[in-house]
């Protein structure tokens, strides 16, 4: 819901640090690589109760997400690098929410476990309809530089960040955080296999 407002925030600093990234022969791919690695250190430093260590690890995975986009579009963007810029988030996403359920498994295990039950309804979604849009050529104009039909809803990038960064500096309430994350998730199940299938169901018949 706060992505496309989000996006416009950082956009600049993003730019500027891609073109001096891309000037120096850094690839998009290498950057989304590093992130992705730098993000999973938040894993352990998780099980260890290191909460400050895995927020730093979380914001720098996030801060590479965006620059490999922004190096991406001045490279040229390629199928292989949105197939793995995608993929490596949603188990950097998976793998924060493992590391809370590590940490302290009797307290946070079912909550942990509920939000990533979200995970799985947010992430499907978003991918099939994606999947359908490029396969009927569909275009969102929200999100014009995006690699693939990028599904709007109530939870995206910036709210999940933001709850990631709600779990390290409140670790202690981490089951009410997850819970309340849960929630918007499924509410975003919701609206997007309702408003993905009625999107294509009148595609389908030529009313859009």
């Amino acid at each position: 819901m706060l992505d496309r407002w989000a996006l416009q925030l950082v956009k600049k600093p993003l730019n500027a640090g891609a073109v001096i990234l891309a000037r120096h022969s850094v690839s998009a791919d290498s950057v989304t690589v590093a992130g992705f690695a730098v993000g999973l250190l938040a894993l352990p430093a998780l099980f260890m109760k290191l909460y400050w260590v895995a927020l730093v690890c979380i914001l720098i995975n996030r801060v590479a997400d965006g620059l490999d986009g922004a190096i991406a579009r001045i490279q040229g963007p390629t199928d292989g690098g949105g197939f793995l810029d995608i993929t490596l988030d949603f188990i950097f996403y998976s793998s924060v929410v493992f590391g809370f359920a590590l940490a302290d498994p009797e307290r946070n295990g079912l909550a942990a476990t509920a939000l990533l039950f979200a995970f799985v309804g947010t992430g499907s979604s978003f991918l099939a309809f994606a999947i359908m849009a490029e396969k009927r050529g569909l275009t969102n104009f929200k999100y014009p530089n995006k690699g693939f039909f990028y599904l709007a809803g109530l939870a995206e990038g910036t709210e999940t960040l933001c709850f990631f960064v709600f779990f390290c500096l409140f670790p202690g309430f981490f089951t009410e955080l997850a819970y309340t994350f849960a929630v918007i998730c499924m509410i975003t199940v919701i609206t997007r296999v309702s408003g993905g299938y009625l999107a294509l169901r009148n595609d389908d018949s030529g009313t859009v």
